[in-house]
């Protein structure tokens, strides 16, 4: 698996578990990191959110 199949696989899964919380689970977890100091945790989730937005307008970058 690519890190980008990865990425939109994880998204799919925070769909799955969370579903029409799922921005707000992710908003959470970046907030979560930034504090920590987990800047790589942070651009993760970022684009995780990135992807999630493209699948909500139905769009694909």
């Amino acid at each position: 698996m690519t890190a980008e199949e990865e990425r939109w696989a994880e998204v799919l899964l925070a769909v799955r578990l969370h579903g029409d919380r799922a921005p707000d689970w992710i908003a959470e977890r970046i907030a979560a990191l930034a504090y920590a100091g987990d800047e790589a945790g942070v651009t993760r989730f970022m684009d995780m959110a990135a992807r999630l937005d493209a699948l909500t307008d139905g769009t694909r970058q």
